[in-house]
Formats: C-alpha cells, sequence, structure tokens
C-alpha cells in the first residue's frame, strides 16, 4: 500500500513538473505595457516604470532603436528567448526558465525618448508561485548593468 501510495505522489509531481515545463506561454496574455500594469497581489514581480513602480527608470545615452537592440542582445546572452514583440517597435517580451526546474519568468521591456536618449521600462514576473525569491528583479538589475557595458558587437 505504501509503494502504491508512493507510485501516485510520484506521478503526480512528475506531472506538474512536466506542465510547468510545457504549458504554452500564450504571447497576446504576457506581452504587457510596463506603464500599464496593474501589480500583482504576489511578490513574485519586479516593476521598472515612472510611478507606481519597484524602481525608476534610468536614463541611457542611447537613442532609442539603439537601447532596444543592446537589451536584445543582453537579454539573449543571458539566455532570453523573445515571446512577443520587437526590436524595431521597442516593445519586447522575454521568456526565461529557471535552470532546475523550467518555471518560465516573463520580462516585458519598453524603451521610450528621454531627451537625447531614451530609458528602459520593464515588467518581470514569474508566472508559477508566490514568490521567486528576487530573481526578477535580480534579472532586470543584471541586465541593466550589462547595458553600461560595451556591447559585444563593438
Amino acid at each position: 500500500m505504501i509503494k502504491l501510495i508512493f507510485l501516485g505522489v510520484l506521478v503526480a509531481a512528475l506531472a506538474v513538473a512536466a506542465y510547468i515545463r510545457l504549458a504554452p506561454s500564450d504571447p497576446a496574455h504576457w506581452h504587457e505595457d510596463p506603464r500599464l500594469v496593474t501589480r500583482p497581489s504576489t511578490p513574485n514581480f519586479h516593476l521598472i516604470r515612472m510611478v507606481g513602480g519597484d524602481a525608476m527608470p534610468q536614463v541611457f545615452q542611447l537613442a532609442p532603436d539603439a537601447l532596444a537592440a543592446r537589451i536584445d542582445e543582453v537579454a539573449r546572452v543571458d539566455g532570453a528567448t523573445l515571446l512577443a514583440g520587437s526590436v524595431q517597435s521597442g516593445h519586447m517580451t522575454y521568456l526565461t526558465r529557471t535552470p532546475l526546474m523550467g518555471y518560465p519568468d516573463y520580462t516585458s521591456i519598453l524603451i521610450e525618448r528621454a531627451g537625447e536618449g531614451a530609458m528602459l521600462l520593464a515588467f518581470a514576473r514569474a508566472r508559477f508561485g508566490h514568490s521567486d525569491m528576487g530573481n526578477n528583479r535580480a534579472r532586470l538589475e543584471r541586465w541593466i548593468t550589462a547595458l553600461e557595458r560595451p556591447a559585444l558587437s563593438d
């Protein structure tokens, strides 16, 4: 009887893990404008915007199209895949996954002109769970820090 219960728990755990890993990501649902999103009720996100965010956007001395291309390069080098949007539009949503379980996280980026430069607005959030243990914030901080270094193509 104990072996049967153990087997049932194991099968259920594998089914949940498979669902998390294989669940489709609907671009229409996850591609959001960081200026307009409602703050989630769970702490598994990080929001960078002028009003009501967790951090203020940084202004970069790059043209908007150059900043969009640079953040795309940084995100892809970090293992993200473009789920929706485009570099040309300056509005992109990336999918990243945790190393062990493959939990999906979504990071929506919007580039806006700011004087002579451009600023990056962002909304990074987990799809599953209540807490992301600061992973979304850490990812955005890592990407922003990488923007300050020379591009790989330079």
